[in-house]
């Protein structure tokens, strides 16, 4: 059996970044609790005048169906469970009054949310009105809890999955700040006590219990819900916020609690021989890409499980995996077993060493040359890890050092830089965490040195006018508070909207606005314009127009060419029927130049491989 010699030391860790491959599963199990009373019924409108917005209950399931519909694009493994309580019906597995648990056929009650889940979770306020049903929290004259039963069927529900590797929460959605306002004396207390020990059992299992207040009036947490999520004195004001700013904000706040949490890998922080502590990695800003290309069986639509076979060169037969690998050297076959290999690729232990400190002023701009880690202290495993990392944190920021450290992965090892940053918050929260920012530092020939231009004595400057021009017309346009996050993708944006429309079974195609053009009504402003007119004629003259127009006039040998090729491409793709053609599924039947003639004469990139060239023109053609 015949081996590659050149591949029994290649890399198989491929070209992925180490840090984003996680060490052990981490998923996120939700159940989300929606309040069912006839309170939530209500609409969000603070006048009577307008009587016809949306009710609390419809603004809840609004922000849950969004928060799905991500989740299956960003993290398909995350499971979750819908309950309503203070329902008229019960469906439940422990049979318990007031609580119904919403699901949809060939699923479990906790599990990764589907299209059809996603469907019909979008149209439930009609069917809780007419056929679940809606009730008052606790009748006088009952001993019935409904948020004591909801909360122990969430706990049932996250039963499967441990701790280690699974972060579970429970998010309730309610418009009362009171839930026991129907009753008073020892019942109340009683239920009072019942509910917050159901609450704090749930939270000593590893489970958190998050709070989204909804309210034509500021919702007082502190009658109730602080002390069942726990709330410190100084916490209390960040869910003291009007009505207007949470219901507007509440897809956004439920977006930061399911990902705010979600850690990239545990790291050992080596600080000095015999002293470890250990800490959470997370990954901040990442580029969005679309999902990987899944192969699918084409009768049973199921995704296909690549597997390896080693074929015997000789006689065909199938043998097993080597257990050996054979490399020849100074002309004799050197032996290597599997393990032999792997420690030999393996020059680092994965820990993060500290090395010493540099001043801040060392940092320069452009070592950051990718996006970086962010680090947060954990006690799970070591204990006392966040006590000496708050010590360390604290004498760097009041120093204004930087830490160096060693960290890698067995096969790409580096030096790294661990800057501290110092807590910021304003009245609505939480700005910036404490932590450290751990920046991957370049090696040597990372860094280019551009070539120096010498200039002439001779070389035109601007003048003292122009450049009054230039900073007038920048004032014009510029971007308060800009930043890269305000902006989609729209390509990206596209390819979703169509994989939810196919999903979802839409007719319609979403319209995707590209926030990348420029803004032409924002242009035309008579400021702008006369800002960038006056900025013209201070630089190129008054003739610029006119001489503008005569270069245009003039044709180019390149535009000659190029008009040609526009115009052959034209004629030969006008003699198919593309659109009949990928509806067929025959456009693989064509060959490259043919799929380049239809690209080039609809203005789209003609680069890549021919699975690329037929996925744009599918694109394109909105198939």
């Amino acid at each position: 059996m015949d081996l590659d010699p050149d591949g029994i030391f290649r890399d198989d860790s491929g070209s992925e970044d180490d840090l984003l491959r996680e060490k052990e599963s981490t998923k996120d199990f939700s159940v989300y609790l929606v309040d069912a009373s006839p309170k939530m019924f209500g609409t969000v409108a603070t006048n009577e005048v307008d009587e016809m917005g949306e009710t609390f209950f419809h603004a809840a399931v609004k922000c849950i169906s969004e928060s799905l519909k991500a989740q299956i694009i960003g993290r398909s493994s995350d499971e979750i469970a819908i309950c309503f309580f203070n329902t008229r019906e019960k469906k439940n597995t422990q049979d318990l009054h007031g609580v119904y648990v919403f699901n949809v056929a060939e699923r479990e009650l906790l599990d990764r949310p589907t299209a059809r889940l996603i469907k019909e979770f979008s149209g439930i306020e009609d069917s809780v009105i007419h056929h679940i049903g809606s009730r008052y929290w606790i009748e006088p004259a009952s001993r019935e809890n409904s948020l004591y039963n909801a909360l122990w069927v969430a706990q049932a529900l996250l039963r499967k999955g441990s701790v280690k590797n699974v972060s579970k929460r429970i998010l309730i959605f309610t418009n009362e700040d009171n839930p026991f306002r129907s009753i008073s004396g020892a019942a109340k207390a009683d239920m009072i006590r019942t509910t917050l020990q159901r609450a704090k059992d749930a939270q000593e299992l590893g489970i958190s219990i998050e709070l989204l207040p909804l309210s034509s009036k500021e919702f007082d947490v502190s009658i109730f819900y602080a002390d069942l999520l726990g709330l410190e004195g100084g916490e209390m004001p960040l869910f003291l916020t009007s009505a207007d700013e949470k219901l507007e904000d509440m897809a956004n706040q439920l977006r930061k609690r399911i990902f705010s949490k979600r850690k990239v890998k545990t790291i050992m922080f080596v600080i000095a021989s015999g002293v470890s502590i250990e800490v959470n990695a997370y990954a901040l800003i990442r580029p969005s890409v679309p999902g990987a290309i899944m192969w699918l069986d084409s009768v049973t639509n199921l995704p296909l499980k690549m597997e390896r076979t080693f074929v015997c060169a000789d006689t065909g037969a199938l043998v097993e995996q080597p257990r050996m690998h054979f490399q020849e050297f100074n002309g004799e076959m050197v032996k290597f077993t599997v393990e032999e290999l792997a420690e030999i690729k393996k020059v680092s232990d994965g820990h993060l060493h500290l090395l010493g400190f540099k001043p801040l002023d060392c940092l320069k701009d452009y070592h950051n040359l990718r996006p970086s880690t962010f680090i947060y202290p954990t006690d799970e495993e070591i204990v006392g890890s966040t006590c000496a990392f708050v010590a360390l944190h604290r004498s760097m920021v009041r120093l204004q050092r930087f830490a160096v450290a060693f960290y890698g992965s067995s096969t790409h090892p580096q030096l790294v830089a661990l800057v501290a940053q110092d807590e910021i918050i304003s009245s609505s929260g939480q700005l910036e965490p404490p932590g450290m920012h751990m920046i991957y530092l370049p090696y040597s020939d990372d860094i280019r040195y551009p070539e120096e231009l010498q200039i002439d004595a001779g070389t035109p400057h601007a003048t003292d006018d122009q450049i009054k021009k230039a900073s007038a017309l920048l004032r014009r346009i510029d971007l308060k508070d800009f930043s890269v996050c305000q902006f989609s993708n729209p390509a990206l944006q596209r390819h979703y909207g169509i994989l939810q429309a196919l999903a979802l079974g839409e007719d319609e195609m979403p319209n995707v606005k590209d926030e990348t053009l420029p803004d032409e009504e924002g242009m035309a402003k008579p400021g702008v314009v006369r800002a960038i007119e006056e900025f013209k004629f201070a630089v190129y003259g008054e003739n610029h127009d006119q001489e503008e127009a005569a270069k245009k006039g003039s044709t180019t040998e390149a535009s000659k060419k190029r008009k040609a090729i526009y115009e052959v491409a034209l004629k030969e793709s006008a003699s198919y029927d593309w659109a009949d053609l990928a509806e067929h599924g025959k456009l693989k039947d064509l060959t490259v130049m043919e799929l380049k003639n239809y690209l080039t004469a609809h203005g789209l990139p003609v680069t890549g491989k021919k699975e690329v060239l037929i996925s744009r023109i599918l694109t394109h053609l909105g198939k």
